[in-house]
């Protein structure tokens, strides 16, 4: 009613009766039959669904008696008083909510009356009470309406126009909410409303799993319904999402995202598949955790609260198998899963979604089978899903308020979606009852039970119990039933309602008859408007109005007895793929749209509202500016690569916003820019542009915003044309003018700029743009013009300092400088004084030619005015060509800069030359000769090698000349060819190296470092070289107008360099201080072929080795083994050093043709078998066990004639030789290897034919005799001996750890993956696994194929061989060395090993060298490759076999390399078996002493003792490593020195820090930590001084932030 009722009574409005299943609200009367009679207890929850209703505005409540219950006799003297006190209490909770109780004595079969709820607009303009009539009933006047007149002919209903009486019969929430809005215009529906969200507001974007994660078969993820519905081929164009965004790869990058876009929210779920691959925990993934670990903590570190939604769809496939949703057993799963997840990531995850838009799941997955699993069951199985999701809903929110909320203070909601449902046809009653129950089906399904009262909405119960009614010969539904039990647990079980809203419908009644699904049931039918906004999608069209009556509707309907907030976690549209994919224009307006309806329900409506989610991520499964001299010079044909311009360039000037996402997303505390001519666009006031002033205003003010300093160059060579008209820099004029420019730019920008630099790199001005006659203003006069411009700029920037000096500097408080440029300049002999000389003269006609007036004492350097002096007498000239400066100038110049501001990109290698005279060139002036370091990479520019030691020479050399000034590095970068995208790895490889060298210089040199700069932010115009090369950290497609910028590998890496200020040791690299088990084997090792010698003594035969090492050609040096040690008659010597190794352990291998001459069994060579008996005593006697290994290469060269390792006899040829060292040596052995590194025997012996026996080609075949040669051995073993001897047989593989060259690039981690397979896998999966992996087959076979082979050219074992090989093992016998980078390589049709494996290799360029090309010190891999066997192979007994680091050179006994390796490496050993749980029983060290190493022969060493080879003796001579090993064996590990003296500890040597020429080459000028404390750094004599460092003034290998 309009007119306010001072009387309550004036309007009644009735609710009741209950029924016996539940209490009924105002949806519908239920049958007769069912009414609630007190026949049993009343149902749990009345009274608070009596308050419910109470709130809905209901008044009273219909309580029909039974008779039968209470006077079940017909006596009134005899009731049943049970019955009697239901009814009281029943009648006293309606007295108590304040509802009064209408009670019916009797019922019949007539209604008792009818309820019609009458709506009428109040802004009709006409009076309800001249609507209103009196009539007459008996005794009783009533003002009201004749019911007959109100329920005339449907006809005769108006249409809806805002101004008529209108009746349904649909439910209050919806009539009042579509009510409330139906009589707006599209004028007031549509009203922007200018307003801010509360500042507690949650703004957040999304992603879900299957849609981004890809990595489908990584770290062991379960395979789900989705993965089998895209590899089944029934998604769109058999699209997958097995790779997606590759997210499971590149969380740095998706967490960037974030970060540009400001978001303090990210909303993503969690694979069920990756978290228990199976769907139970029994099943847990460890490597699954651990990514969303990454994610979770990166998003933290940036601010970002993340929301975790549990189930977004993706079911484990085994669930599914299972019957998934429809089984029940589900719940207890889901619960489980939910549990892990609670517990594991809830420290830091404070929202939680249990489910998202769970209807679609069963709908599309379970009723209609258009989604997986494809089900087609409305019946039953859509129903049953949605039974068994709300319980699995309910736990999870149970178990987190049980278990969890109290120490962990989250919530826990659910994410329902739902359109909003519109009436067809506003004027016809029926239409909006359909549109009511459009809404109860899709949303209440699921929200009345979490939200109301623990059970589905009363119209869907009616509904379906209507149709199984009328259709008693086809089921159209079946709902299943909560108890009372499951109905009071799901109730209220949601701290926010999440809703994902798109789109609207248009909703009409119909008649669904008996068919199956919501629109059958529910008797409607679904449209949309022809007028509403379509998408890409076919079932989303732009109705933004929706969304506010939808929250209206939400808030009342279910947000009244659950007093909780809305989350809206989802909301957004697609576009296509096709045409313009990046100005998304239509999504801007639906989102601008969208957010403000939010905001009105926030503002008007009262809607609690807490959070707004774009959905999503990213795509996935699913003014005037004057001429410049640039300007000119790029407009001239040929001028730069294809002719590019800086016409457009990046379009920053349009692109402000873009840009500063890009800022935000790296987290800069700086950004350098420089001013143009854009603000005088003829140079000089009087053309002042207020456009470019505004834009730089703009710019300035956005960074601030951002907080990001601005810092400002002046100049950056883009000189008004109109300037350069007057002769440019030649002209004395511009000092007074470019002091004009500054001076404008400092009173307009200065109040916020604080940081100048007047020019960038004066030094390319005057050189390249008026010397060489390069770059603009393209003037040719090497002699001259150079001179008088560098004068002139000089003397410009010191009259722009003095001005802001005396202006501006009290005031703005600012710095100003001047940028330079320098390479390093390296003598090419540091023992030759002249070109060290030459060096430094160099730098001074570089550097100095503009420090040394500015930072020194305001002239030139002598070394340069000596130079052009006698240069110019020399032509004949009357005075120097290099202008004076006059005393006042040098006074006025000096001191003119508050930092030293460097650009430093290379290093050039000089030497001392005598020039030519004529022509006359600033070139010729400084007499020496340019190279460039030859050593170092190459990068996109010529003469532009990435030298990365070169920058801290030039640090610490610019710190000595000009005393030790405060020092910005602001320009430092690498250029990629146009053909590098975002994949910059070999960037990442440069900025890694140079800012540790700066870090190096700050840290252990003292250089006052106070900032860095990398070039660029984005790829841009390149000067000279266009866009033919990039320098940014992002990627800009300069062939799309709208020049879209996307972050390189680089920039990521960048950002983390920023984040933790420098290169902080990683907590999996620190010292882990702990101890091996007491029975833990110290080893160390060595082979017969590589230490015995006497190869034709006593009898023994000609091995492969003998014959491959007396080949021209093959062996370095022309060395061989014929001596090689002299083992064979040093027993003592050797075992007398093993003894001071205090090794438990002593590995060695036994010569084949020294046993069996020929290899057979034919005869026993009885004098070479002596040799290891005597041997074996000799280590008995020592109290060392021997660890004998029965092949290590030197394969019996008779046996190689026929075939060798190609031949299938050798099998058994190999076991009768391995009986007999089991038969005559078993009894001393009791630890045994069969082969060493049969991959080395294979791929380099067989396959690359590097080593012996030099077969090229024939890898597979002799790969496979080795495995079954290794497998009849253990079995002979076994069989045999082992009962008897009691000892243990295995085969050492050899193995490099692999990461992918770029991590988050899947083509990399695909390309590590076979790395591993084709490595490791090769040999270890048939003996663990028995057959070879599943990945080389398939491979080899297809390429086989595609070659036209019948067959694959891997050979095949038989049923029985994988039976008999598979097992084969007592422990894993492992050698590593190193580690390497992979990536993919297409070798085309290549036919053999490489071109299946499709993987190179590479290194990071920061790794520590030794003296083998192939092995960088990398301990960090070692702990991994150990983890990786464990997890790989069911965690068996492991004995590392060998380990060890190589030198070459010059022979020097404080090997600190090896030192430095084995402490690290032992250490990672530690913390794999601590940390990791890796079964680690012993560690071998390769090698006991200096040998011939195979191809290398002797100039690579290996060992722990020195051999002397020129003195006959041979004499060990112990290294400095043999004593660090030895007391790293007398420790068992490494002692806390925090528990106090421990028995094996010995005080360390004092230390020192060294300084050491660059001749030296040690550790590839980086530094490693000497055990006694040494730490040897690189610089070049230039730099470095004799006197010694304090160590304390350093941190050893830890370094600190600049």
């Amino acid at each position: 009613m309009c007119q306010k009722h001072d009387h309550q009574q004036q309007a009644a409005f009735l609710a009741g009766p209950m029924t016996n299943e539940q209490v009924r609200g105002l949806y519908g009367e239920p049958s007769a039959l069912d009414t609630f009679d007190c026949s049993h207890p009343i149902p749990s929850g009345s009274k608070q669904n009596f308050e419910y209703l109470k709130k809905r505005g209901v008044t009273h409540f219909k309580v029909p008696l039974s008779w039968a219950q209470l006077l079940p006799t017909g006596l009134p003297s005899q009731p049943q008083q049970a019955v009697v006190t239901c009814y009281q209490t029943l009648l006293r909770q309606l007295l108590e909510v304040g509802l009064q109780p209408l009670v019916v004595l009797h019922g019949s079969k007539y209604s008792d009356f009818l309820s019609i709820k009458i709506q009428y607009d109040c802004t009709a303009g006409q009076n309800l009470a001249e609507e209103l009539k009196l009539m007459n009933h008996g005794e009783q006047n009533i003002l009201g309406f004749d019911m007959v007149d109100l329920l005339g002919p449907a006809e005769s209903i108006p249409k809806r126009d805002g101004r008529h009486l209108q009746t349904s019969l649909c439910s209050v929430t919806y009539c009042k909410t579509w009510s409330n809005f139906a009589a707006m215009t599209l004028t007031e529906r549509d009203a922007f409303l200018n307003e801010s969200f509360p500042d507690d507001f949650q703004w957040a974007t999304s992603s879900e799993s299957f849609k981004v994660e890809g990595g489908w078969l990584e770290g062991g993820k379960g395979e789900t319904i989705w993965d089998r519905f895209g590899h089944d081929g029934l998604a769109f164009a058999n699209q997958t999402a097995d790779l997606a965004c590759d997210s499971y790869h590149k969380v740095d990058y998706d967490v960037y995202l974030l970060r540009g876009l400001h978001v303090n929210t990210y909303q993503f779920s969690i694979s069920w598949a990756r978290i228990f691959p199976s769907g139970h925990r029994r099943s847990q993934s460890e490597k699954g955790p651990l990514y969303y670990d990454k994610l979770i903590n990166a998003l933290i570190e940036s601010g970002i609260q993340p929301v975790v939604t549990l189930y977004h769809w993706d079911l484990p496939q085994t669930l599914q198998d299972y019957g998934g949703w429809t089984n029940a057993s589900i719940v207890e799963a889901f619960k489980d899963y939910a549990d892990f997840c609670f517990s594991r990531f809830g420290d830091r995850v404070k929202t939680w979604n249990t489910f998202s838009s769970p209807w679609v799941v069963s709908h599309a997955g379970y009723g209609t089978g258009e989604h997986p699993p494809g089900v087609k069951d409305y019946v039953v199985a859509s129903y049953q899903a949605t039974h068994n999701m709300l319980k699995s809903h309910a736990e999870a929110w149970h178990v987190y308020n049980d278990k969890y909320r109290k120490a962990q203070g989250g919530k826990v909601g659910i994410a329902l979606n739902s359109d909003w449902a519109e009436p067809m046809d506003p004027s016809r009653p029926e239409d909006i009852e359909a549109a009511d129950r459009y809404l109860q089906f899709m949303l209440g399904w699921f929200a009345h039970p979490i939200f109301v009262n623990g059970d589905y909405p009363p119209t869907l119960k009616t509904q379906i119990e209507q149709k199984i009614n009328e259709c008693p010969l086809s089921e159209p539904a079946r709902l299943p039933v909560f108890t009372a039990e499951e109905s009071q647990r799901i109730s209220g079980t949601a701290d926010f309602l999440g809703l994902n809203h798109y789109t609207s419908r248009l909703v009409n009644n119909s008649v669904g008859g008996c068919t199956p699904g919501p629109q059958g049931v529910g008797d409607f039918q679904a449209h949309v408007d022809p007028s509403w906004s379509s998408t890409a999608s076919d079932w989303i069209y732009s109705t933004p109005w929706s969304l506010r009556r939808l929250l209206n509707y939400i808030s009342t309907e279910y947000l009244n007895i659950t007093k909780v907030p809305i989350h809206i976690t989802g909301n957004g549209m697609p576009t296509e793929y096709s045409g313009e994919t990046l100005n998304d224009i239509s999504r801007i307006k639906y989102m601008k749209s969208y957010i403000n309806e939010a905001l009105k329900a926030i503002h008007l409506d009262g809607v609690n509202v807490q959070q707004f989610t774009v959905q999503s991520l990213m795509d996935g499964f699913e003014g005037p500016q004057g001429p410049s001299v640039w300007d000119t010079f790029t407009h001239k044909p040929d001028s730069t690569p294809a002719n590019a311009s800086g016409d457009v360039a990046c379009d920053s000037y349009h692109r402000l916003e873009e840009d500063f996402y890009m800022l935000r997303a790296l987290r800069v505390k700086s950004y350098r820019f420089s001013l143009s001519s854009r603000i005088f666009p003829d140079g000089r006031l009087t053309s002042l542009n207020q456009k470019g002033v505004d834009y730089y205003n703009r710019l300035i003010d956005g960074l601030i915003a951002n907080n990001i300093t601005p810092m400002v160059t002046l100049y950056h060579w883009d000189l008004p044309q109109a300037l350069q008209n007057l002769s440019g820099w030649e002209n004395v004029e511009m000092i007074n003018i470019f002091n004009d420019f500054c001076d404008f730019c400092f009173s307009t920008f200065g109040d916020r700029v604080k940081f100048w630099m007047t020019f960038n790199q004066p030094h390319t001005i005057a050189w390249s743009g008026y010397g060489l006659g390069q770059m603009p203003p393209n003037v040719k006069n090497p002699g001259i013009a150079p001179y008088r411009v560098a004068h002139n700029l000089i003397k410009a920037h010191a009259t722009a300092y003095h001005t802001y000096d005396d202006k501006y500097r009290k005031s703005q408080s600012g710095l100003v400088s001047i940028a330079l440029n320098a390479d390093w300049i390296e003598p090419k002999d540091v023992n030759v004084p002249r070109e060290e000389v030459a060096a430094d003269r160099a730098l001074q006609f570089q550097l100095g030619w503009f420090a040394h007036s500015i930072f020194k004492n305001g002239d030139y350097p002598d070394a340069m005015k000596w130079q052009v002096g006698n240069k110019s007498e020399l032509q004949g000239l009357s005075e120097t060509r290099l202008p004076s400066f006059t005393e006042e100038e040098k006074s006025f110049i000096k001191g003119t800069a508050d930092m030293f501001c460097v650009n430093h990109y290379t290093t050039k290698i000089v030497s001392h030359a005598t020039v030519r005279l004529s022509p006359q060139s600033y070139e010729y002036d400084r007499d020496l000769s340019e190279e460039d370091e030859v050593d170092s990479p190459t990068t996109a520019i010529s003469n532009q090698r990435a030298v990365a030691w070169g920058l801290r020479r030039l640090l610490n050399w610019i710190k000595e000349e000009y005393g030790d000034p405060e020092i910005y590095i602001t320009e430092n970068g690498v250029a990629t060819d146009i053909k590098t995208t975002t994949d910059n790895t070999d960037r990442v490889f440069y900025d890694k190296t140079y800012v540790d060298e700066a870090l190096k210089a700050h840290n252990l040199d003292g250089v006052k470092v106070k900032g860095y700069i990398a070039t660029s932010l984005m790829d841009s115009f390149e000067w000279l070289n266009g866009y033919k090369v990039g320098f940014g950290l992002h990627h800009v497609d300069f062939t799309s107008l709208n020049r879209p910028r996307t972050p390189k590998r680089s920039a990521h890496y960048y950002y983390q360099v920023m984040k933790d200020n420098g290169f902080p040791l990683p907590d999996e690299e620190k010292m882990l201080y702990g101890q091996f088990p007491k029975t833990f084997n110290w080893s160390t090792a060595s082979a017969s072929y590589q230490i015995e010698g006497s190869w034709r003594a006593h009898g023994k035969g000609l091995s492969i080795w003998d014959e491959f090492a007396h080949t021209p050609l093959r062996v370095a040096n022309s060395d061989n083994g014929d001596t090689a040690c002299d083992s064979y008659n040093k027993i003592d010597e050797d075992v007398e050093v093993l003894k001071m190794l205090k090794v438990t352990h002593y590995r060695l291998s036994v010569s084949w043709p020294r046993v069996l001459p020929d290899g057979t069994n034919d005869h026993i060579n009885e004098a070479g078998l002596n040799y290891y008996i005597r041997l074996l005593d000799a280590l008995e006697a020592a109290n060392i066990q021997p660890q004998v290994t029965l092949y290590h290469w030197d394969l019996p060269l008779a046996l190689q004639k026929v075939g060798g390792w190609e031949n299938e006899t050798i099998v058994q040829r190999f076991r009768g030789y391995a009986d007999v060292l089991f038969s005559r040596l078993g009894s001393r052995v009791k630890f045994w290897i069969t082969l060493n590194e049969p991959y080395i025997v294979a791929n380099l012996g067989y396959g690359y034919g590097t080593f012996a026996p030099g077969i090229v080609g024939k890898q597979y075949i002799a790969a496979h005799n080795l495995i079954k040669a290794h497998a009849e051995a253990w079995h002979l073993y076994n069989d045999k001996y082992r009962s008897t001897q009691g000892g243990v047989i295995s085969i050492t593989v050899n193995s490099d750890w692999v990461d992918p060259k770029n991590p988050y690039k899947q083509e990399d981690v695909d390309a590590a993956e076979r790395y591993w397979q084709f490595f490791i896998g090769w040999f270890a999966h048939p003996i663990f696994n028995g057959d070879y992996p599943d990945l080389m087959k398939a491979i080899v076979k297809k390429r086989s194929i595609a070659a036209g082979l019948p067959e694959s050219w891997l050979p095949e074992f038989t049923r029985e061989e994988i039976k008999r090989i598979k097992g084969t093992h007592d422990y894993f016998g492992l050698n590593h060395y190193t580690t390497v980078l992979s990536y993919p390589v297409d070798m085309g049709n290549q036919q053999d090993y490489e071109g299946d494996r499709g993987t190179g290799t590479s290194h990071d360029r920061t790794w520590i060298e030794s003296g083998s090309f192939w092995l960088k010190i990398t301990p960090f891999g070692f702990r991994k490759l150990l983890k990786f066997i464990k997890d790989e192979y069911g965690n068996p007994p492991v004995y590392v076999t060998e380990n060890g680091i190589s030198e070459r050179g010059e022979v020097n006994l404080n090997d600190i390399h090896r030192k430095h390796y084995y402490e690290n490496y032992i250490n990672q050993a530690l913390k794999a078996h601590v940390l990791d749980g890796v079964d680690l029983r012993g560690y071998t060290a390769w090698l006991l002493m200096d040998n011939f190493e195979w191809a290398a022969g002797y100039t690579e060493w290996f060992g722990l003792f020195y051999v002397n080879r020129s003195d006959p003796t041979f004499p060990r001579v112990p290294k400095n490593s043999a004593s660090r090993y030895a007391f790293i064996i007398t420790c068992n590990g490494f002692p806390d020195p925090a528990l106090g003296p421990h028995e094996c500890l010995n005080p360390e040597p004092e230390g020192c820090l060294r300084l050491v020429s660059r001749a030296t080459r040690l550790l590839n000028r980086m530094y490693a930590l000497e055990p006694g404390g040494c730490l040897f750094c690189m610089l070049s004599p230039a730099c470095a001084s004799t006197a010694l460092i304090n160590k304390e003034s350093v941190q050893y290998l830890k370094p600190q932030s600049l």
